[in-house]
């Protein structure tokens, strides 16, 4: 009797241990965000608004993620994609990030004028591997709120960066890129 007593505990701590491993990323109201719903993101401190696209000159890629100049803006809608088959949206898990309107985010290659690594909209959605290694982002938590990280896990052989996704600003654009200093952000319902 004790054995069984044992076994049963021992699934209950797997299970609750399990549950704890997939806590999901939470909007301003504190409900779980789901998959395929759509969802302003919102920077927590003040100096810009919500995330949305402007024109770049890359050619390859016309269109680079942004922050708002305005802080009244909430930015376009951005849907988030899971690279495993969830409802919501885990915590550190392989994500596309999608706006309403265009096409999933990746990282560009990096800007010879200015080093730097921008998130632009030129992403193929799902197929996790090494053909779409670029395409993958990560809600992660981050003093009491949430950042936006650069390092995928979908390709066991690619070797990736990991960095965090801040605000590169310069000619009054405050473009998305890999930075040591992330941009601390909230998500709300569209």
């Amino acid at each position: 009797m004790s054995s069984l007593l044992y076994i049963f505990l021992l699934f209950a701590a797997f299970i609750s241990h399990s549950e704890a491993a997939v806590e999901p990323v939470k909007d301003i109201y504190g409900k779980p965000l789901l998959a395929g719903i759509s969802y302003y993101v919102l920077p927590v401190v003040r100096g810009g608004g919500g995330l949305t696209v402007i024109l770049s000159e890359n050619t390859t890629c016309p269109r680079t993620v942004v922050q708002d100049q305005s802080e009244a803006s909430q930015g376009i809608p951005v849907e988030f994609s899971p690279s495993v088959k969830s409802r919501t949206i885990p915590v550190s898990t392989d994500l596309n990030f999608q706006f309403s309107t265009f096409t999933i985010w990746n990282l560009d290659n990096v800007d010879e004028t200015t080093n730097q690594w921008f998130v632009s909209t030129c992403g193929e959605g799902g197929n996790p591997g090494r053909e779409t290694v670029s395409n993958w982002f990560k809600i992660d938590k981050f003093e009491g709120n949430y950042k936006i990280r650069f390092c995928p896990s979908v390709c066991d052989v690619c070797r990736v960066m990991c960095r965090d996704i801040g605000v590169f600003v310069k000619d009054g654009k405050r473009r998305l890129a890999l930075s040591d200093v992330p941009l601390k952000v909230k998500f709300k319902k569209a």
